[in-house]
């Protein structure tokens, strides 16, 4: 803002039809806002840093910022940037050590002048709130992350911090998303690097990710957009973004016919046709093997004719296309078969379903009836859809894995920042023992389940999909299971460190009033905690015993 004011000029700003304050320096005029808060009449004039403080978050500042300021105080410095230091000539030295440091009550390493060295390479980055974030945010050392990763984080979270963060709640309040959104994720290259390939499918899709080579693509970069996403708090905005189309893609990518693929995958990377997967049933959920929806192959063997119900399906009310399971064959897993069905097929009926949680994301009920599907939309091969459906799992809970650390930090990070600004029993929350109990035990499991979830990426990595399938399924579903107990326990420690705020919707406490509501949309979906739990150790058992287990 070019304009600047004295306090004067603000003070004389102060009736209903003419209402000016202050925040941070920063002249604000409020005379249309102020029947959104009445409350401004007191403050009308005046500097209104602490009162807007106590009751709000940055992401309402930021909101609003561009639409109600109007100058800045005559006094406010302008923020110049830090001269860097000059840069000293390499020196050839042998290499320092870390040297323990013997301290009451602790040990503490004291870093040599390369591995401060190695650390300015890969600068901090965000708020640096302890464990907020990811430890190589925060200057620790990764093997996994270089500079491609940090200019893809700094896009990701520049245009989540613009577009979507400052609106979260208010779509989330509509259940819908706009599309421009979903088109912009398209647009971006985004909904391209989202389907779990080990290469950016440059032959797929015109559509390039603007700071990242298609040639430097890996599954770190499709973990990390997935990570900056969630931040803004919300499984309804994510699951509409990526939830269909995440897991609803990759089948049809991976094991469709080349003119099927070539039909249909270009206008859903470009964001303007949507997918979904729609595999469970109103009596089959995680009993995938037992689903219903038939598939009858008609006398001339050109089409299938589909009958059947699926429930709880993500996307759905917005789907152009549905990676269907369905009935081919027999009794259990060796009779099913997965069919892309298109919208334009006829028979197709979708209704929105109202859920606790993910308000945004379209939960939907879907009605097959005498649905003629070509067989050149068969995807796999007939009765061996259950091997599409496994293989696609690992990817599926790597996601739900992912947006639960993500969504536990975030209930962490707001509970750190509105620790240091409430005030309980004359003194600040975060100065009570009990409260940074909370915030240890919230960080521990956070830190404990991230650092699994990055080495169970980097097996995806450099395994080839069907030796990841059948080694890493077991601790997959195992890690889904921690990440989702993790969430839960975040959330609720999160809720009780707000207090009442976190049971209102909206205002400090929407991000973790929002986040407790989609703890359940984690918990069950893409396998449930128990089946997670048995599965993991039956799996492992299995792999360890063709590995050469002694007991």
């Amino acid at each position: 803002m070019s304009k600047t004011f004295s306090q004067g000029d603000v003070a004389a700003h102060k009736t209903t039809d003419n209402l000016w304050i202050i925040v941070d320096e920063d002249v604000y005029d409020l005379t249309k806002f102020q029947d959104e808060h009445p409350v401004l009449q007191r403050v009308a004039g005046k500097d209104a840093s602490k009162q807007f403080w106590k009751y709000h978050n940055e992401g309402i500042l930021k909101k609003y910022k561009g639409q109600l300021q109007i100058g800045s105080l005559d006094s406010k410095k302008e923020a110049t940037p830090p001269t860097p230091p000059d840069t000293p000539p390499p020196a050839k030295k042998e290499k320092e050590v870390a040297k323990p440091q013997a301290e009451s009550g602790t040990v503490a390493p004291v870093p040599g002048k390369d591995a401060r060295e190695l650390s300015e390479s890969m600068d901090p980055y965000g708020d640096l709130v302890p464990y907020a974030d990811p430890s190589w945010y925060q200057s620790y050392h990764s093997p996994y992350f270089n500079e491609t990763h940090a200019v893809l984080r700094a896009e990701a979270r520049a245009w989540v911090d613009s577009e979507i963060a400052p609106n979260v709640t208010e779509w989330d309040e509509a259940r819908k998303v706009p599309d421009s959104i979903y088109k912009q994720m398209g647009e971006r290259g985004y909904l391209a690097g989202l389907m779990g390939l080990h290469h950016y499918p440059s032959h797929l899709t015109e559509r390039r990710v603007q700071s990242v080579d298609p040639k430097s693509w890996d599954l770190f970069h499709e973990m990390l957009l997935t990570d900056e996403i969630s931040r803004a708090g919300s499984g309804g905005l994510v699951w509409n973004l990526i939830g269909g189309f995440g897991i609803g893609c990759p089948p049809l990518v991976k094991f469709g016919k080349k003119s099927l693929v070539d039909r249909i995958i270009p206008g859903i990377l470009d964001g303007d046709k949507r997918i979904c997967l729609a595999i469970t049933e109103p009596d089959a959920g995680s009993d995938v093997a037992n689903l219903t929806c038939e598939a009858k192959l008609t006398e001339d063997g050109k089409h299938y004719i589909v009958n059947g119900e699926k429930k709880w399906i993500t996307n759905g009310i917005w789907s152009d296309y549905f990676t269907t399971a369905v009935r081919t064959g027999g009794e259990g897993m060796n009779g099913v078969s997965v069919l892309l069905i298109e919208r334009s097929f006829g028979g197709v009926s979708t209704r929105k379903m109202d859920c606790q949680g993910v308000w945004s994301s379209g939960t939907t009920y879907i009605t097959f009836e005498d649905v003629k599907v070509p067989v050149e939309n068969l995807i796999g091969k007939e009765n061996q859809g259950f091997k599409v459906i496994m293989t696609n799992f690992n990817h599926e809970r790597i996601g739900i894995i992912i947006q639960c650390i993500r969504f536990s930090r975030v209930c962490y990070e707001e509970s750190v920042k509105y620790a240091h600004k409430r005030r309980t029993f004359g003194k600040k929350l975060i100065d009570h023992p009990v409260i940074r109990l909370k915030l240890a035990h919230m960080a521990r499991q956070i830190e404990a389940s991230y650092n699994w979830l990055e080495n169970l990426i980097y097996q995806c990595n450099v395994m080839q999909e069907t030796e990841a399938m059948l080694k890493l399924g077991g601790a997959i579903a195992g890690l889904k299971a921690q990440a989702t107990i993790t969430f839960e326990f975040c959330a609720r420690e999160a809720s009780q460190i707000f207090g009442g705020l976190s049971y209102s919707r909206g205002g400090q406490g929407a991000k973790v009033e929002r986040l407790y509501r989609d703890v359940r949309a984690y918990a069950i979906p893409g396998g449930s905690e128990e089946i997670m739990l048995d599965l993991s150790i039956r799996q492992a058992l299995r792999v360890h015993k063709a590995l050469g287990m002694k007991l």
